[in-house]
């Protein structure tokens, strides 16, 4: 037998991946995108207290690897588990489900425009 001939595409490996990936996946909201390459994605669960039986929702943060810093704040995406990429990432951005109104807070808005704007307002607000 030759090489070639036991060798599979790469497009072969990616669909056998899709197919038998047993690495959890969660979908998220996306909060921060300012690290280069690294998103924060939270995941909101609805739990129940074991003793009060009263449902409540939990959310917890994950630090996913976005290659193409493709990802804006409140975006929905889908992550993936994987090998730790650094100090706290150990997820990686498999799609965005669904793509954000792209809304900015005002404050930051003000603050990439004019910095010593905000200074004066709170100044004179004094």
């Amino acid at each position: 037998m030759t090489q070639q001939s036991n060798a599979i595409t790469a497009e072969q490996a990616l669909a056998a991946a899709k197919k038998t990936s047993r690495r959890q996946q969660k979908v998220g909201r996306v909060v921060s995108n300012k690290a280069d390459k690294t998103i924060v994605v939270v995941v909101e669960s609805l739990k129940k207290h074991r003793i009060y039986k009263r449902t409540f929702k939990q959310t917890t943060r994950f630090y996913a690897h976005d290659e193409n810093n493709s990802c804006s704040v409140g975006d929905l995406v889908r992550i993936e588990e994987s090998r730790p990429l650094s100090k706290l990432k150990r997820w990686r951005l498999v799609e965005i489900v669904k793509y954000g109104s792209g809304i900015v807070p005002v404050e930051q808005v003000v603050a990439e425009v004019d910095p010593n704007l905000q200074d004066e307002s709170a100044e004179s607000a004094e």
